[in-house]
């Protein structure tokens, strides 16, 4: 059966994977304010998306269009593009996002008025933006995959001109599916090597921890306790890289370098002689809270939510066992007394009922004073053979 104590083990273990990824996420967020690699990975995708990848065409008309240029600082400079996504790719001053409905019309307008912004694009008298105009003036994209774009989304509004605006968003949508794709695999790289570092540098072994929370009672009672309050805030998330240091300082577990490195069932703080114990052991405990800390902190939150209610729901039956099955109850059959009256009678496992006494129970009826006489003892004297008897008269033939 799964015993409380593994699930209280369980507990503790989310709770340290949850504060790891609080940690590890807040030094991904630091570093991403650094290289803005959100940017990078965005100009990637629409140099795909415009089929522009030196970003020498209509990827640098688009940029330094007022509704994309007013996103970020200073002139748009491309750069040679690699073949992959880098994992520490660096946006610069690029916008790390830009709304769909910026691109639609940013590409609109280019389409009706022209590729240049100058007197003659920006003169109250220059061509008004519809689907005419963007139809009869495509060509002023220089770019056959965009223009045709942009032309079946025309042709699939019929005449409206929002739901044409519309589906240059969800083309542009599509597109940045992908590239969040490119940005969270890079993520999840770079936490797990910040997690890694930060279960090295920390000293954060799952293992050593799972058997000293199994082995001591005290401390794995009080860390259920703190996450039965843990998961109840739903602003945990929001903490501070000292916040949580200071937490998980406070918990007294076996994490940090203060007494080297803690070996499985070390009571006594002495290093084994074991290669297992002294190398592997650490090694295999610290990969394991670096992968548990690339599932994120959000998913180790909702996890604690579920295990809190699965313990709350099993402790109930810790304090008050099942009851028995009712083949080892006491089991009760009627018996008849004086006056007609059925009461129960009590009759114990491997204690079979004594046989029914008529007399003794003392019952009678008034009608017939023989009614408790069965016959069953009735020796028979005087009896006819079957052969004896006379032939049956009449019946079917």
């Amino acid at each position: 059966m799964f015993g409380s104590i593994t699930l209280e083990v369980g507990i503790g273990l989310i709770l340290v994977f949850l504060l790891v990824s609080i940690l590890c996420s807040t030094v991904r967020e630091v570093l991403e304010s650094l290289l803005k690699s959100r940017s990078a990975y965005l100009e990637r995708g629409i140099r795909e998306l415009l089929k522009d990848k030196d970003a020498t065409g209509l990827v640098k008309i688009f940029y330094d269009h007022p509704l994309i240029a007013s996103l970020f600082n200073e002139d748009y400079k491309p750069r040679k593009m690699a073949k992959q996504p880098s994992i520490l790719a660096q946006g610069r001053n690029l916008p790390s996002y830009i709304p769909s409905r910026n691109f639609a019309i940013a590409l609109m307008d280019i389409a009706t008025r022209g590729q240049r912004t100058d007197a003659v694009s920006s003169d109250p008298n220059s061509p008004k933006i519809s689907l005419d105009t963007v139809r009869m003036n495509i060509l002023n994209l220089e770019n056959p995959f965009v223009q045709r774009a942009l032309l079946t989304a025309i042709d699939a509004a019929q005449g409206n001109m929002e739901e044409a605006v519309k589906n240059i968003q969800n083309w542009f949508d599509s597109s940045m599916d992908r590239v969040s794709g490119w940005y969270k695999r890079s993520t999840q790289w770079i936490i797990f090597w910040i997690a890694l570092g930060v279960s090295v540098a920390l000293n954060v072994n799952t293992l050593t921890i799972a058997d000293y929370l199994y082995r001591n009672d005290l401390a794995r009672k009080a860390l259920v306790a703190k996450a039965e309050v843990i998961s109840k805030d739903t602003s945990y998330l929001n903490k501070s890289f000292q916040e949580v240091n200071q937490e998980i300082n406070s918990m007294n577990l076996p994490i940090g370098w203060s007494k080297g490195i803690r070996s499985i069932n070390d009571s006594d703080d002495k290093v084994t002689e074991s290669w297992w114990l002294s190398v592997f052991a650490p090694l295999l405990g610290w990969l394991i809270t670096a992968l548990a800390a690339t599932m994120g902190a959000p998913f180790w939150f909702d996890l604690l939510n579920k295990v809190m209610v699965i313990r709350s729901t099993v402790k109930p039956h810790e304090k008050s066992p099942e009851e028995s099955s009712d083949d080892r109850q006491a089991k009760k059959i009627p018996a008849v007394v004086a006056g007609g009256i059925i009461q129960p009678k009590q009759i114990l496992p491997g204690n079979p009922p004594a046989p029914f006494n008529p007399e003794s129970a003392g019952v009678s009826n008034a009608r017939d004073k023989e009614s408790h006489v069965d016959l069953c003892d009735l020796e028979i004297t005087d009896s006819t053979l079957d052969e004896d008897l006379p032939p049956a008269k009449g019946g079917v033939g």
